[in-house]
């Protein structure tokens, strides 16, 4: 670590904006961001754990590598759970995006993979789910309207 960094760690000013960044976001909705993150450990880890642990030699495993990268970060989710936001935005993302073009023209065309129900469940919950418990307010301020972050 270097010293700069461990100075602004251990900075007071940097710990009151931290708090100040909490501040904006209710304790009940901290509460529920924990607890989302907590769905996604239990959830993803008990579909993605059995996949990650036993499979075949020649697995591409390129999806349970994947949910299980969003499954490690909701760990870090449970103690940071504004700081790691976007990783419920990327839930809502990838699960919109699946929805859109995936989910719909199966069901549009009525051509539906054996798994299809248990898929738009699975899917379908994260959809509605997330827009209701990410703070807007939050992520309009602090990754739409925040200034960006310099080039050079």
């Amino acid at each position: 670590m270097s010293a700069a960094a461990s100075a602004s760690a251990s900075d007071p000013s940097s710990r009151l904006a931290a708090a100040g960044a909490e501040g904006e976001v209710s304790l009940l909705r901290l509460y529920v961001l924990r607890a989302t993150y907590l769905l996604l450990v239990v959830g993803v880890g008990a579909m993605i754990l059995p996949a990650l642990i036993d499979h075949e030699p020649t697995a591409r495993g390129v999806i349970p590598s994947l949910l299980g990268g969003v499954w490690l970060l909701a760990f870090i989710g449970l103690r940071h759970p504004l700081r790691m936001i976007p990783v419920l935005l990327f839930e809502l993302a990838w699960k919109t995006l699946w929805l859109l073009a995936f989910g719909l023209p199966q069901w549009s065309s009525g051509q539906v993979p054996p798994t299809f129900a248990e898929d738009v469940f699975n899917i379908g919950l994260g959809v509605v789910l997330m827009p209701i418990v990410i703070p807007w307010g939050y992520v309009w301020r602090h990754y739409v309207k925040a200034p960006a972050d310099r080039w050079r």
